[in-house]
C-alpha cells in the first residue's frame, strides 16, 4: 500500500514538473510574441490615427480612439505607390521566373549529371558565397553602366537570376532523389529534361515553392540594388517609393502617413508567408534530409 502511494506521489510530482515547464514555456513565448509583433502593431497603430490625433500625443497611447484611414489615401495620392506596386510586381514576376529556371538546371546538372570537373566547379560556385556582398553589388553596377542597362528593367533584373545558395538547396534535395528511378527512366528512353520535369521536379516540390517564395519575399523587400542601378521614377519599387516618401519630406513630418505607406507595401508579404508558412518549412526541413 506504500509502495502504490509513493508511486502515486511520484507520478503527481512529475506532472507538476510537466505543468510547470509548459507554463513557463509558454509564458516566455508569450512574451517573445509581444515583443517581436508590437513593432507590427504600433506601425498599424500609427497608420490609423489622424495627423492631429498623432501630434497631440505627448504620451503614446496604444489605442486610437477615432481610427481614419484617410492615410492611406494621402500616402497613395503624394507619391506614386500604385505604380510603383505594378513595377515591383513586374520584377518579382520576371526574377523569379527566370532565376527558377537558371537554379532548377544549375542544380540538376551538378546533382545528376557526370562531366568533366563537376566538382571542382561546384566547390567553385560554392565559394562566391563567401563574397562579400558590397563587392558582388560594385561589380554588378559597374557592368549595368558599361552595357548601359542603368534605368532599365533589365538591369534591375539580370544581377538577381541566380542564387548560390538556392542552387545548393535544390542540388541536395535533387541528390536524395533514389538513382533507380533515374536508370528506370532511362531504360524506358526518356532523355535527361524529360527525367527533370517529369520526375525530379515533382517529387522537390515542397523545396522549390520553399525556394519560389523567399525569392518573391527577397524581390519585394530589395532595396539596395533598386536605389543604385535606376534613379528614374519610372522604374521604382516600393522601396524606393519609401525612400521617397522621405525625401518629399512629408514622411518626416506626417508619420502616420508614411506608416500607411508602409502597411500597404508590408500585407502582400504578410499574407503570403501566412498562406505558404506549412509549404517553406516542409520545403527546408525536406532540403536538409538526405536518402
Amino acid at each position: 500500500m506504500e509502495e502504490k502511494n509513493d508511486l502515486t506521489k511520484v507520478i503527481q510530482v512529475s506532472k507538476t514538473k510537466e505543468i510547470i515547464k509548459k507554463i513557463l514555456l509558454y509564458t516566455f513565448l508569450s512574451i517573445w510574441a509581444i515583443i517581436v509583433l508590437f513593432p507590427f502593431y504600433w506601425m498599424i497603430l500609427s497608420s490609423i490615427k489622424s495627423y492631429a490625433e498623432y501630434n497631440a500625443e505627448y504620451i503614446p497611447k496604444f489605442i486610437s480612439l477615432e481610427p481614419t484611414l484617410e492615410n492611406y489615401q494621402t500616402a497613395f495620392t503624394l507619391v506614386s505607390l500604385s505604380r510603383y506596386f505594378l513595377n515591383t510586381i513586374i520584377f518579382t514576376v520576371i526574377t523569379t521566373a527566370l532565376m527558377m529556371v537558371v537554379t532548377t538546371l544549375a542544380a540538376f546538372a551538378f546533382a545528376r549529371l557526370d562531366f568533366k570537373g563537376k566538382n571542382i566547379l561546384f566547390t567553385l560556385v560554392l565559394s562566391l558565397m563567401m563574397i562579400p556582398n558590397e563587392l558582388v553589388i560594385i561589380t554588378n553596377y559597374t557592368t549595368m553602366v558599361n552595357l548601359g542597362l542603368r534605368n532599365t528593367f533589365t538591369g534591375l533584373v539580370l544581377p538577381s537570376v541566380t542564387s548560390v545558395f538556392y542552387i545548393y538547396l535544390l542540388k541536395e534535395n535533387f541528390e536524395s532523389i533514389p538513382d533507380a528511378l533515374y536508370y528506370a527512366a532511362k531504360v524506358d528512353g526518356k532523355s535527361d529534361f524529360q527525367y527533370l520535369t517529369r520526375v525530379m521536379i515533382p517529387i522537390a516540390r515542397p523545396t522549390m515553392v520553399s525556394i519560389l517564395i523567399l525569392k518573391v519575399i527577397e524581390c519585394w523587400n530589395s532595396y539596395v540594388w533598386p536605389r543604385l542601378v535606376t534613379d528614374n521614377p519610372n522604374y521604382y519599387l516600393v522601396s524606393n517609393g519609401i525612400q521617397e516618401i522621405r525625401q518629399n519630406g512629408f514622411g518626416r513630418e506626417n508619420i502616420p502617413a508614411m506608416m500607411a505607406a508602409v502597411v500597404a507595401i508590408s500585407i502582400p508579404l504578410i499574407v503570403l508567408f501566412l498562406i505558404f508558412r506549412k509549404q517553406i518549412m516542409t520545403g527546408v526541413q525536406r532540403s536538409g534530409t538526405k536518402g
